[in-house]
């Protein structure tokens, strides 16, 4: 597809643009809604189950459709993408309690998993790197885009209408988009000698799922097993042994699932070593930030959007001018380098926070989060397409977004056992230097009884319960109560920045990585015109 004409090429890509904001706008517009979802539907110990199986069926959807559009074509495989992703969002609007909220949350997930591999990918098909490096930047940025109006939508659309719309609002968008690729983009013939590999795809996913949950079950919450219990163990073990069969696998079939000559290539594992640390930290920072913002600030749910909006601009627009750097210079080492670094050092600024830091140092910090990330994250999809053949772009396009998927579940599941664990450690420690205020607190039914509300710091987000428990107070206790909140605030805020030190521990990891990445210029249409005119040239001359 990379001859085709430059007006074919842009209605193609107005199409895959369309698609990617689909499934984007609808992941950032879920996340704020979720907890009045889950109020509506109860079932709060189940509450990260919708999150995590959303992430699972993305993850093994997104590497499995790797090799299978390599062979059959991206067009089939965005259609049925966004197709699944449509009827995910229907269900999950008519779900009535929260297990039926999860399976069809799945059903979104493997959607969401097949459209972000095929888009990617798709670009490969239609450009050369260096111009793929523009459009990289566009498609980045149309993520920040989403990161922007995503949770503004969502807040407006709990508040104002049913909850349900947030699952519906953008279908008439999907419908859009399934159209305008189903008219739009070409068809490609089967790649002839090519097979299925379905035991690899099989051992692949028994690989993935048990590693994914055991990393989701572990911790100290409700409804999760301790890192040493046989239930997390059992899980890392059956990944060990599908792994070691996966393997074996895929060293023997004709055409396998995941090519492991492929990490023979230096630039490809590189890269996706630097995109799973890069995932790791981002997430961990990303999840948290707003515990922070709400829990430690006190901040409402509606302001803390707008507080969170100048790092997803600054993301916005540094993606953009990453793409087009790279397109006209065609180099980025350095480019990621200094990215991750600005990133390691803005997580590792925000670790000295505490409960009386101002809000616009936090502001200010979270900018050069997203400045950072904004150079980094268009950089490793693009240098994994261009150290591979044409042939493997998909495969390689879907083992990068399979990095940087394990990368975020791991992240956001360490970083949150870290957290509880820190959580737990402060509060001891300040209960006992807490002095009178305890033993007033234990002789007081009526204020250890609010006291016990915030013994789970997440009721710390709900500002209304907070406001309601202090009014109920005697002045004389209010002035207790909120010496005692302040004291869960400041375990609270030590337990969150706990987390930060980690991301900007794992960031400096993807920047130690990313020294060692080769730099290959990339590829441009215009430069592999002349080699193509040349070498016939020489043919002639030859001939003569």
């Amino acid at each position: 597809m990379v001859h085709l004409s430059d007006k074919r090429k842009m209605t193609i890509m107005i199409a895959i643009i369309t698609s990617l904001f689909f499934a984007a706008i609808n992941q950032t517009i879920i996340g704020i809604a979720m907890p009045r979802i889950i109020a509506n539907l109860g079932g709060m110990d189940y509450y990260s189950w919708a999150i995590t199986i959303y992430l699972l069926t993305s993850t093994v959807a997104s590497v499995l459709v790797g090799k299978l559009s390599d062979i059959y074509g991206r067009k089939p495989f965005i259609l049925s993408g966004i197709g699944l992703f449509m009827i995910g969002a229907i269900l999950s609007g008519f779900s009535s309690d929260i297990f039926e909220l999860i399976s069809y949350r799945a059903i979104q997930g493997a959607g969401a998993g097949i459209i972000m591999s095929t888009v990617f990918t798709a670009i490969g098909d239609l450009y050369e790197p260096r111009e793929r490096a523009k459009w990289t930047g566009v498609m980045s940025a149309v993520f920040g885009l989403s990161s922007v109006a995503g949770p503004l939508m969502g807040g407006y659309i709990v508040d104002h209408l049913d909850w349900r719309w947030v699952f519906w609002i953008f279908l008439p968008l999907g419908i859009i988009a399934f159209i305008l690729i189903l008219i739009n983009f070409p068809k490609v013939p089967k790649r002839q000698g090519e097979s299925v590999d379905y035991w690899g795809s099989l051992f692949l996913t028994l690989t993935i799922v048990p590693m994914l949950l055991a990393f989701s079950l572990a911790g100290d919450g409700p409804k999760q097993y301790a890192w040493g219990s046989w239930q997390i163990i059992g899980l890392f073990a059956a990944t060990i042994l599908s792994l070691i069969i996966f393997v074996r696998i895929q060293f023997k079939v004709k055409s396998p699932v995941l090519p492991l000559a492929l990490f023979k290539n230096s630039v490809f594992t590189v890269s996706n070593l630097v995109g799973f640390f890069l995932n790791a930290a981002m997430m961990g920072a990303i999840i948290y930030v707003p515990f922070f913002v709400q829990g430690v600030k006190g901040i409402s749910p509606t302001m803390a959007g707008y507080v969170a909006m100048p790092m997803s601009i600054a993301m916005l627009i540094t993606t953009s001018f990453a793409g087009q750097m790279m397109s006209k210079t065609g180099k980025y080492k350095k480019m990621a380098i200094i990215g991750l670094t600005v990133m390691a050092i803005s997580m590792a600024l925000m670790y000295f926070m505490v409960p009386s830091t101002p809000i616009y140092v936090l502001i200010i910090y979270m900018i050069l989060l997203g400045l950072g990330i904004g150079v980094a994250m268009p950089v490793f999809s693009l240098t994994v397409q261009n150290a591979v053949s044409p042939q493997q772009i998909g495969v390689a396009t879907a083992t990068s977004q399979l990095f940087r998927n394990l990368g975020g579940t791991i992240g956001i599941a360490v970083m949150g056992s870290l957290m509880s664990a820190n959580i737990t450690k402060k509060m001891t420690q300040l209960s006992g230097n807490t002095g009178d205020n305890s033993n007033v607190a234990a002789s007081n039914p009526e204020l250890a009884e609010k006291l016990s509300l915030f013994s789970n710091p997440q009721n710390l987000l709900d500002q209304p319960k907070i406001e309601a428990a202090l009014n109920s107070l005697s002045p004389e206790l209010q002035t207790v109560f909120t010496q005692m909140l302040d004291m869960i605030r400041e375990a609270l805020s030590y337990a969150i920045t706990t987390t930060f030190l980690a991301g900007a521990i794992v960031a400096c990891l993807a920047v130690v990585t990313a020294l060692f990445l080769k730099e290959i210029p990339l590829r441009s249409a215009k430069g592999m015109a002349q080699q193509t005119a040349a070498i016939h040239s020489e043919a002639r001359s030859l001939s003569k």
